[in-house]
């Protein structure tokens, strides 16, 4: 069987084949164009006329997409209307009574600069019902639905979010009203909120349902004409997408749930990285640094690090599904170095994108990037991925138009620009290590990416990480990631009790009533019931907390009632805040599942390599910082693929393969381990 891996970048689209039967590896970079459709369509073409497999032979596509992600980014999507219950539609502007910087009277407050759903679009319907059961007191006023939709019709707003309120209990008014709106309005794109995330939290659960309505259009057309660009190929093989919460979906649950998309691309970087490091003596923290962002994430001896549903914001928005979490900063290849007008030097978060591109890729760009500077320092080769040829005189006067401002040599200036963008990813990871009582000196830093691997050792030093890996593949690695991650989908529930009056036999119905209909879900796309498992979680608090912990439930039968649940509960407390509370009451506010439905997975390929005098592919001069001073020194080039097992390669050196460049600064050793890793013991 053959799967492929497709994942979409902001310079670079990443292509990875892999035969689950000979255990063979293909793997294909080529420039993200405008039309991204198409350019998957051509680049899985190529990664199979060169591997020369049938399109026909593909059992298994993945692809991680930024669609959802820029069209929110950039604001650039649907037109939205919304219903929600009448009197509630400002609900989505209000927000909540904290202000996202308390003393700021300037601060930008997106939801309100830039609303998802404007006002003139938000209609009011009469229904209503109340908590804690759900009991209807005011019926859903259909002809005021159908007015409703008539007038968003009439203004062409191309999708609509319907958003009651404790809809959360009993999701009927939303799906009547979403029947009448369909009936209106056939081509908008449609959502609910209890279909979307049933929590409570109306601003949080209007807006990421909002966010669905806004993104949503965009993503069912793209993965239209991708599913139909692919079909054209002869792929037999239904497309996968990968999700924020570190699993993929089929294209229709995709569709269906687009704001489950936001962090797909990303994501897929944090699963090859895990997948690449498979170690478990310490911590990992994983760097991908591509041409627009460098992605960070964190895994701990508990697994990956999920995001807290109520600090889980993309683009200054609320969202509240299940995400894995991870820091993205605007430190890429691509990232534009400018100097302020105080004089102080800046890299990011702008971007030259894949076209023009940094000044070196010849394409246009005359602005300096992290990319000229390292050609400036001779940390490049000559050419890069897809054969394209770095120019160094046009990366050199890139660089030097920031001479004047900075009063340096054209080396210094783009020393300062590579040191400046490892300052910035390193204050990025002490907000995921030492900000959350972790210390970065025990993780291991797994870094890939286009640029990831010419940084990561200069990074390491600078948090004291004494290791660094490089997956066999860095420039790919999010797209190999893909192939190692399986069908998940998330289910959860509100239900709002102190934990000493649940009704444990009950609690456990609602479990398994909710698992049933995810089993179904995963039999309706081809997993059998041994390749499924759930895992029960809650979220639970102590009573009078205005947030709360997720915690798996260990004991599904509840033997002993929910004591198992609390002890986990007060131990998971004292880990995450340095304290607990055992004397308090605590409370049950959600109830979550996850189902998981096996896929084949990439498997590491052994390797053997041959001698280093073999290895050696030339010598150049390259530039590091000393004391402020900037040393020429000569560094060997090798070429990994020829690299003999577990022999050292002192630094400086360059490693070069088709995909990506790494950089053994002076003082650091590398070793090519039996799987194709890079390991680099980092000097203090």
């Amino acid at each position: 069987m053959k799967t492929l891996g497709v994942d979409v970048g902001g310079t670079f689209t990443d292509f990875v084949l892999f035969d689950t039967v000979e255990g063979s590896v293909a793997i294909h970079k080529s420039s993200s164009g405008e039309d991204t459709a198409r350019t998957v369509a051509e680049g899985i073409r190529h990664v199979l006329d060169t591997a020369g497999v049938e399109a026909s032979d593909v059992g298994l596509l993945i692809h991680g997409t930024t669609v959802a992600t820029n069209a929110l980014l950039e604001f650039e999507g649907a037109k939205c209307g919304m219903l929600t219950t009448e009197g509630f539609r400002d609900v989505i502007h209000i927000g909540r009574h904290q202000r996202p910087q308390n003393y700021s009277i300037q601060q930008d407050i997106p939801w309100q600069s830039r609303p998802l759903v404007k006002r003139r679009y938000r209609i009011g319907i009469p229904e209503r019902l109340s908590p804690p059961t759900g009991d209807v007191v005011t019926p859903l006023d259909v002809d005021a639905v159908r007015a409703a939709a008539e007038h968003l019709k009439a203004r062409g707003v191309d999708a609509v979010a319907i958003c009651f309120l404790f809809s959360y209990l009993d999701g009927d008014h939303e799906r009547r009203a979403a029947e009448i709106v369909a009936t209106v309005m056939p081509d908008a794109y449609i959502c609910t909120s209890h279909e979307i995330v049933p929590q409570f939290r109306e601003f949080e659960r209007f807006t990421t349902t909002a966010i669905s309505a806004f993104v949503g259009p965009l993503v069912r057309e793209y993965i239209g004409r991708l599913d139909a660009e692919v079909r054209s190929l002869g792929v037999a093989s239904p497309l996968h997408i990968m999700q924020s919460n570190g699993g993929t979906a089929t294209a229709e649950a995709a569709i269906a749930h687009p704001v489950t998309l936001l962090l797909s691309g990303p994501v897929g970087g944090v699963m090859g990285g895990i997948w690449s490091a498979e170690r478990g003596d310490r911590h990992l923290a994983t760097l991908d640094v591509g041409g627009t962002s460098a992605d960070i994430g964190i895994v701990t001896e508990a697994g990956l690090v999920e995001a807290r549903s109520r600090d889980t914001w993309i683009a200054g928005y609320p969202v509240l599904v299940p995400m894995i979490d991870i820091k993205t900063i605007g430190a890429g290849g691509g990232s534009i170095a400018y100097v302020d007008r105080a004089g102080g030097l800046h890299v990011g978060p702008r971007s030259a994108g894949a076209f023009p591109g940094p000044a070196a890729y010849g394409r246009g760009g005359l602005e300096p990037t992290l990319t000229d500077a390292n050609v400036v320092l001779g940390r490049l080769p000559e050419a890069l991925a897809g054969g394209l040829e770095l120019d160094r005189e046009k990366a050199v006067a890139a660089v030097e138009t920031l001479v004047p401002a900075l009063s340096m040599d054209v080396r210094e200036v783009a020393a300062g620009i590579v040191r400046m963008v490892n300052e910035n990813m390193a204050a990025a990871l002490r907000t995921k290590t030492i900000q959350r009582g972790l210390d970065p000196r025990e993780f291991l830093l797994c870094a890939f990416g286009g640029a990831g691997p010419l940084q990561a050792a200069e990074l390491a030093r600078i948090l004291g990480i004494p290791e660094v890996l490089i997956p066999p593949n860095p420039g790919v690695t999010s797209a190999a990631g893909l192939l190692t991650t399986d069908l998940r989908y998330d289910i959860s529930r509100s239900y709002l009790v102190a934990l000493s009056k649940v009704d444990a036999e009950a609690v456990g119905r609602m479990y398994r009533e909710q698992e049933a209909k995810l089993q179904t879900r995963l039999a309706r796309d081809g997993c059998g019931d041994s390749a499924v498992t759930v895992e029960w979680a809650a979220d639970l608090r102590y009573q009078g907390q205005g947030y709360e912990l997720k915690v798996a439930v260990a004991d599904k039968t509840f033997e002993d009632g929910l004591q198992c649940l609390a002890r986990a509960f007060h131990e998971d407390h004292r880990r995450e805040f340095g304290h607990h509370f055992p004397e308090l009451e605590i409370e049950l506010v959600n109830l979550r599942l996850t189902a998981v439905g096996a896929l084949p997975h990439l498997r590491h390929v052994r390797v053997q390599g041959r001698t280093l005098a073999e290895a050696e592919c030339g010598r150049t001069e390259v530039g590091f910082a000393n004391d402020g001073a900037i040393d020429l020194l000569e560094t060997v080039l090798y070429e990994r693929s020829l690299l003999p097992v577990d022999a050292t390669v002192p630094g400086p050196a360059i490693i070069v393969q088709e995909d990506s460049t790494t950089l053994v600064p002076p003082g650091c050793r590398a070793r090519r381990d039996a799987v194709n890793n890079m390991l680099i013991e980092v000097s203090a």
